[in-house]
This record gives structure tokens, C-alpha cells and sequence, in this order.
């Protein structure tokens, strides 16, 4: 099967498509982004995407089963088409999981994919992990393009574009660095985040959504996504109180290099 996009309808002409990808990562920032945007703009599926490369289970939905998938859904806005791929699995990161070459595979058909609808600009959204650091301050969203016009626009909506060194596994890295090969420009919008979150960084999720509507004009109503960023906060206030009233020798090291996904 390798990976496999299935259309639910013929497909049309759209008039200059973005696609904003959000899958699974660190602290689900992509993911909670992309499924926010689509709960609240309510786009139209248009296509199943299936891989060998996932999980090897099924859905149960009322007793009827079907494959695990990811799903692209098309939204228009101000007379342009955007694109979300949204879905619960990525192809793993683990070698024992999965091999490296599906990655690779997986991220050349959404590129393909992509490009066939006529997809200029592509962005993935992501986590980066800055460990403890999150409980302290705010999260910040950190940008990084394959052009340097997307990448200045990014900075002028607020992102930090500072990152000297680093990687982006997984899908958020490599359809960029595919799409560049198609010529296809993007960037990457990484909320900070700690890999401790694995039910989803909202804080950070937040923070990027924000950069989306300042440059898209989207009409999101934020109330619900702002509650959950504050239920964090609340939480990271709390621990850091019964971490303070600990001895310094029963508190935990600072984690290692960031890293994104």
C-alpha cells in the first residue's frame, strides 16, 4: 500500500491552496492547532489518506471498523482555498516501529498531493521542546522557512526566528524540505512546549493560531482554546509551588537540547 490520499470527490481547481499540516508531536501542539482550526471553521473533508506506515489496527466506531487514517479538508476564505491535514498518526519515529524510508515516502505523497491541487506554500505546525522552561514564562512561537520573505513575515507577526541550529523530525520537517525540491516555499510555526505534556500543550497551541489569524484574517472564536492554555498555566503555577517548598536536592535537572516534532 505504501501511502495512499483517497479522494471523496473529484477533484477541483482551487484558487492559490495553502496547506497547514498538524499531527502528532511534542506536546500535540500541530495537531491541537489543526483540529481547533477545523471544530471551529468547520472545513469539508475531501480526502482520506492511508499508509502501512501507521499503526497496523483499525477503528471501532459503533461496530463498524475501518483503517487508521489521516484526512485532508479544504476550507475557503476570502475567495482562497486553504488546505488542513489533520489525522491521529504520523509514521513513527522509532526504527522498531517503522522504517526510516517511510517517512520519507509518507512525506513525498503529501507533497505530491499537494502540489497536484496546486499548493504554493505549506506550513507544519509543531511543538519544540524547551523542558522545564515552559512551567516558567510563556510560550513563544519560533519560525523557520526554506524562504527568507515568509520567514521575515512570520517575524513581523511576532515569531522568534532566532533558532540557530536544531532539527524538525518527522512530518513537520520533511515535507518542508520535500516541498523546496518541488518548489514549493513553507515554513514551520513551532510553539514552545515540554515533551512532559502528552495530553497537549494549549499555551502553546494558542500561540500559534494567534500568528494564523493575524495573517489570514480566519474568524476563530479563541474562548475555548484560551480557557484550556489557562488550565495549564494554572496546573504549571501549582507545581511550581510544591516543587518550592521542596530541598533543592529533591528537585529534578534541567532536561536536555531541544528538539522538534
Amino acid at each position: 500500500m505504501n501511502t495512499m490520499v483517497e479522494f471523496l470527490y473529484e477533484k477541483r481547481k482551487l484558487n492559490e491552496p495553502i496547506l497547514f499540516t498538524g499531527l502528532p508531536g511534542i506536546g500535540l501542539v500541530g495537531k491541537i492547532v489543526v483540529d481547533y482550526a477545523i471544530k471551529q471553521l468547520k472545513p469539508e473533508k475531501i480526502a482520506n489518506i492511508y499508509s502501512d506506515s501507521f499503526p497496523p489496527s483499525v477503528y471501532i466506531n459503533e461496530g463498524m471498523l475501518d483503517l487508521i487514517k489521516d484526512e485532508f479538508y479544504l476550507y475557503t476564505f476570502k475567495k482562497r482555498d486553504f488546505l488542513f491535514l489533520a489525522g491521529p498518526v504520523q509514521p513513527a519515529l522509532d526504527a522498531r516501529l517503522s522504517s526510516l524510508r517511510d517517512h520519507y515516502e509518507f512525506a513525498e505523497t503529501i507533497v505530491k498531493t499537494a502540489k497536484d491541487l496546486g499548493v504554493k506554500e505549506i506550513y507544519t505546525l509543531a511543538g519544540i521542546n524547551i523542558g522545564d522552561a515552559r512551567m516558567h514564562r510563556d510560550p513563544n512561537v519560533v519560525a523557520a522557512a526554506t524562504d527568507k520573505k515568509i520567514l521575515e513575515e512570520l517575524k513581523a507577526l511576532g515569531a522568534k526566528t532566532d533558532m540557530k541550529t536544531g532539527l524538525i523530525s518527522g512530518a513537520a520537517g520533511l515535507i518542508l524540505g520535500i516541498a523546496a525540491k518541488h518548489g514549493i516555499k513553507g515554513a514551520c510555526l513551532m510553539g514552545e512546549t515540554s515533551s512532559k505534556l502528552i495530553y497537549g500543550d494549549y499555551g502553546a497551541a494558542e500561540k500559534i493560531l494567534q500568528i494564523l489569524i493575524k495573517r489570514y484574517g480566519f474568524k476563530i472564536d479563541m474562548r475555548q482554546i484560551a480557557k484550556e492554555a489557562k488550565n495549564i498555566n494554572d496546573a504549571f503555577k501549582q507545581i511550581l509551588s510544591e516543587l518550592s517548598a521542596k530541598p533543592p536536592e529533591a528537585q529534578h535537572p534541567e532536561e536536555g537540547p531541544s528538539y522538534v516534532r
